[in-house]
């Protein structure tokens, strides 16, 4: 169950990292109304995953997820460049964290 609320922890990071970066400093309020309640539950499962996980790991595991998410979804609406280096790269961060998650 905690790998589950971790992943579900990483695609709110996601979540909330892309609603930061469109709220324009907390400007714009649709955005900003989804970024403090997807970061309290983003964060709020990332503790509860690290009463069964290791610190490391977990962290890892949710920064990894948030980060391939947030990159995937900027490229698909146009707002990040797609490349071959860009796609090598962000398949060698999910290889790291099914790594964690396989050698756990």
């Amino acid at each position: 169950m905690s790998w589950f609320v971790l992943v579900l922890s990483g695609i709110l990071e996601a979540v909330w990292a892309t609603a930061l970066g469109k709220s324009e400093g907390f400007s714009r309020l649709g955005p900003t109304l989804v970024f403090f309640p997807a970061l309290a539950a983003s964060m709020a499962g990332l503790a509860c995953a690290m009463k069964d996980l290791p610190v490391g790991t977990a962290y890892a595991v949710w920064v990894g997820i948030g980060a391939v998410l947030t990159v995937v979804y900027a490229m698909a609406t146009g707002e990040e460049l797609i490349s071959v280096l860009r796609i090598v790269f962000l398949l060698m961060i999910i290889g790291g964290v099914l790594g964690l998650k396989l050698s756990h």
